[in-house]
């Protein structure tokens, strides 16, 4: 039988991974970020060599106007695309971490509840009443957790939904 130690150390294991997971998550995504950031503004920058030289040898003011108006609307283009981008990429990745904090909250809960109950057994209770109000308390707050856990994942999914419903 696995001691109460034990247990605790399970659940911290349990948490810990979850944090490790949270992170990596996060880390992947701020590399993709990144890297969208990056290829944008490169991007731009070598519209905008191109665009000072075509200036530079456009002989008249109508071709340089449209010029800037064809660079204007190149560049606003971009920024809309990467704009999108980062929004589907801010979409998943809430999408992942709300799928991540539902499958803690219902594991973990779990988890937590089974140790209670078998810290509970071990104790020298002779009161029938005494342990009769415990098991009810715990029943009370496993069917509480449960519901908040539904509440939070309905909550994440309205929530991914109308992020999506915004692009």
């Amino acid at each position: 039988m696995a001691t109460k130690q034990d247990q605790y150390n399970e659940l911290q294991k349990k948490n810990l991974e979850a944090a490790m997971r949270l992170a990596q998550m996060s880390i992947e995504n701020s590399q993709r970020l990144m890297e969208l950031q990056v290829a944008t503004a490169k991007s731009l920058f070598e519209e905008g060599v191109n665009n000072a030289k075509a200036l530079s040898a456009a002989k008249d003011p109508q071709a340089m106007m449209e010029l800037r108006t064809q660079f204007a609307q190149s560049s606003t283009e971009k920024m809309l695309a990467c704009a999108r981008e980062i929004a589907e990429l801010t979409s998943r990745t809430q999408t992942e971490v709300g799928k991540l904090v539902s499958e803690q909250l219902s594991s973990g809960g779990q988890d937590m509840f089974e140790a209670m109950q078998k810290m509970f057994k071990g104790m020298p209770i002779s009161d029938q009443n005494s342990m009769s109000a415990i098991q009810t308390a715990m029943d009370t707050t496993r069917a509480a957790f449960e519901q908040m856990t539904r509440a939070s994942t309905e909550a994440f999914q309205m929530f991914n939904q109308a992020s999506k419903g915004k692009k």
